[in-house]
């Protein structure tokens, strides 16, 4: 693999090319540019925020048409694609103005989660939500280990790794992907924000669902699980104050398109969504540690959640770890031994949240 900076081509072995921004950033580890005191080089005001209160865009457009099915490129595949359904999903991001942007994503089948290794993937890109999807390039998901990791994201196989070759605007854009031997599709959301925008935290399992371990019936009965009463009511008003969703769950990756599936279904804001990297999910320990952290990736980023939502100590401890106002950490059925709120459902929220002020200008 090669990678150089200073406006330069940038290969990696997942068969993609790009053209990296004249930063002083190193592209394999994802970090921000910055210049030789250590201070950021993207301009951006570090209390940052929106400047107008806008709608989280749904994202919706007609999909592209990436052209006919091709062959195979591996012989094996076809083995591959026969174990089962596609178990695709992509890999969300936060990325403040002129940071390094990669996008990711995870290609595989059935319940074994075979990954799709050595395969063409096609991408397209619908610049702020908005237009029509314009393409992007190609790329191939690779062999496990075949490509160095990238924000935490460990190559296990079946990922495609690219790097977009201009840093995306301010705001939400949608990236396509399409499997081009047959036809097989996944997406990912990428958030470009300044440092100290207003956002939230959510967990899910419990939490925005009416039971602790909703995914094995949810994964069982292949239904869309219950929400508790006024979460969506009461997020939605957090969105319109200006907050920035996002849903972190310790649930496993293979779930990361069924959580999808349940925030679009029971009309919770569209946002950043993030699962573990593994196959079995996390619990106790090591779900502490899974989500504190993606909340240390965050303030690395300048973002801090404004409220956090939980329903266990592994929650109450991520969030007592990050920092979180405590009067701001509400615990669903819960009593956190750390002193956060505990609400029974979100109907008791609804009222205090509406007499909040707006964070927008």
């Amino acid at each position: 693999m090669s990678e150089t900076s200073g406006g330069t081509t940038t290969s990696n072995p997942a068969g993609s090319s790009s053209t990296a921004p004249s930063t002083t950033s190193n592209p394999t580890s994802g970090e921000p540019s910055t210049s030789s005191d250590g201070s950021s080089e993207s301009g951006a005001d570090e209390t940052g925020g929106p400047s107008v209160c806008e709608p989280v865009p749904t994202c919706e457009a007609p999909l592209p048409n990436a052209g006919p099915e091709l062959d195979w490129e591996r012989t094996g595949t076809s083995a591959v694609t026969a174990s089962g359904s596609e178990r695709h999903r992509g890999y969300d991001m936060f990325y403040n103005p002129d940071e390094w942007q990669w996008v990711m994503a995870k290609f595989a089948y059935g319940p074994t989660d075979w990954d799709l290794a050595g395969e063409q993937v096609d991408l397209f890109l619908l610049e702020g939500c908005e237009g029509e999807f314009e393409p992007l390039g190609s790329v191939f998901t690779t062999d496990d280990g075949e490509h160095p990791t990238i924000h935490g994201v460990v190559d296990s196989g079946g990922w495609v790794y690219f790097q977009l070759p201009e840093p995306l605007p301010l705001g939400r854009h949608r990236i396509h992907m399409v499997v081009r031997g047959d036809g097989s599709t996944t997406d990912t959301i990428i958030e470009v924000v300044d440092p100290g925008t207003p956002m939230f935290l959510s967990d899910i399992d419990g939490t925005l669902t009416t039971f602790e371990f909703e995914r094995f019936i949810d994964l069982l009965l292949d239904t869309v699980p219950d929400i508790n009463d006024g979460a969506t009511e009461a997020f939605q008003i957090l969105v319109d104050l200006g907050y920035r969703p996002m849903y972190l769950t310790a649930r496993p990756e293979f779930l990361a398109k069924r959580t999808d599936e349940f925030i679009a279904e029971r009309g919770l804001p569209p946002g950043i969504v993030r699962t573990t990297q593994s196959a079995t999910g996390a619990l106790g320990d090591a779900a502490v540690e899974f989500k504190s952290g993606q909340l240390e990736a965050l303030a690395e980023r300048g973002l801090m959640p404004a409220f956090a939502f939980g329903n266990t100590d592994s929650d109450s401890e991520a969030y007592e770890s990050a920092g979180i106002d405590l009067e701001r950490r509400f615990f669903v059925q819960f009593d956190d031994p750390r002193g956060g709120r505990r609400i029974e459902d979100y109907t008791e929220l609804l009222e205090e949240f509406g007499s909040l002020e707006s964070v927008c200008e």
